[in-house]
């Protein structure tokens, strides 16, 4: 039997109508007061980390120890300021945020610290000495897929380039890397260049704009930080055959990773274009479970563990050599290597596959999915 529903998670609208929400607790008083601080939302990426951050609050190990709050600032650096010092001033034990910025905060988690809060910043990091950073090596996530995109360009070609969110730490690193690389390569042109806000929506938007002053045909190729599954929707879309789509390094969202699959691969649930296509494809990501394992680290420093101050996450890498399909999605077959989940699991193809870590026993499929922890 399947661990999980075949319903994507809407626990995350709640938390965005509303700003804040606790997680219910008998004797809260009795437990640390950890806030959830969020920045920019909108995207299936920080729904998904939010949601294994609760599920990682709610497992048996933590939930006698942890009262959760969480609160959304939105992509506003002075609002989310305004938040954490409020933190403060509730009693909290614990900040677990998602920083807007790796410097803006800076004076506030400085504050923070000096009050004796600790500071656990997952994913964007924090430049102030004593936040703790969780995250992978942004500039090494750049780095490795612009290098594959060059590489199987034989170093020519014209490309698009699809950026994050502006100003926050992930996507500066990432593109600085990127570019670097390009840069190297004279033959590789970037033609065009948009935001994409890490939002399967936004990059169809952006790439429609791109799209109407030039052709598919004119390009070789995409780097994008998130939206290859769209970008391949729409090359179908446009009369491409699968065979003719073009490489595209890019994110760790489901729906992209079905679609590196070998045509003809038995999958349950697929339809075009969350189907396989033998797209050609690098596909990366932040793991949305280091939100998770944030809490979990902030849990063991009250605790009186010792924690490190920086921890750098492995970058989870698939290519069309290492896609592997979870048939169940249990924690034996993500340990086991698989790295993409049947569209019957997982409806919604902009949903992060890379869940798995060997450090967060705690929190899985039915974590990323519904807020639940594993038993």
């Amino acid at each position: 039997m399947r661990l999980v529903s075949k319903v994507a998670s809407i626990a995350m609208i709640a938390i965005f109508a509303l700003g804040l929400t606790s997680i219910p607790t008998d004797a809260a008083a009795k437990k640390y007061k950890i806030f959830l601080s969020m920045s920019f939302i909108g995207n299936d990426w920080q729904a998904e980390a939010a949601n294994m951050v609760k599920a990682m609050a709610l497992h048996k190990n933590l939930a006698d120890k942890v009262d959760l709050q969480i609160q959304v600032a939105g992509p506003n650096a002075q609002r989310q300021i305004q938040q954490i010092n409020a933190m403060v001033q509730a009693g909290a034990d614990a900040i677990v945020v998602y920083p807007i910025s790796p410097t803006a905060l800076n004076s506030v988690v400085k504050n923070a610290c000096a009050r004796g809060v600790l500071i656990f910043a997952y994913d964007g990091s924090i430049s102030e000495p004593c936040a703790y950073n969780i995250s992978i090596d942004q500039l090494e996530a750049g780095r490795v897929t612009a290098e594959w995109l060059v590489k199987k360009l034989d170093g020519k070609g014209d490309i698009i380039v699809i950026t994050g969110v502006p100003g926050v730490s992930v996507d500066t690193l990432r593109t600085k890397a990127a570019k670097d690389v390009f840069a190297k390569h004279p033959g590789i042109n970037i033609v065009a260049e948009s935001v994409g806000m890490w939002s399967q929506a936004v990059a169809r938007t952006e790439l429609s704009k791109i799209l109407a002053t030039r052709n598919w045909d004119s390009i070789d190729g995409l780097w994008m930080q998130v939206g290859c599954y769209t970008a391949n929707a729409m090359q179908l879309e446009s009369g491409k055959k699968p065979a003719d789509l073009m490489p595209c390094a890019g994110e760790g969202a489901n729906g992209g990773r079905i679609q590196m699959l070998p045509i003809g691969t038995e999958v349950e649930g697929a339809s075009s274009p969350y189907a396989p296509l033998n797209a050609p494809r690098i596909s990366y990501a932040s793991p949305p479970y280091s939100g998770g394992y944030a809490l979990k680290l902030a849990v063991a420093k009250l605790d009186g563990k010792d924690v490190p101050q920086e921890i750098v996450l492995p970058l989870p890498i698939v290519t069309n050599e290492t896609i592997q399909l979870c048939n169940e999605g249990t924690w034996a077959e993500m340990k086991a290597g698989c790295n993409a989940f049947l569209p019957s699991i997982v409806p919604n193809p902009g949903w992060f596959a890379s869940i798995f870590s060997e450090n967060t026993p705690e929190i899985g499929l039915n974590g990323a999915l519904v807020g639940q922890p594993e038993l």
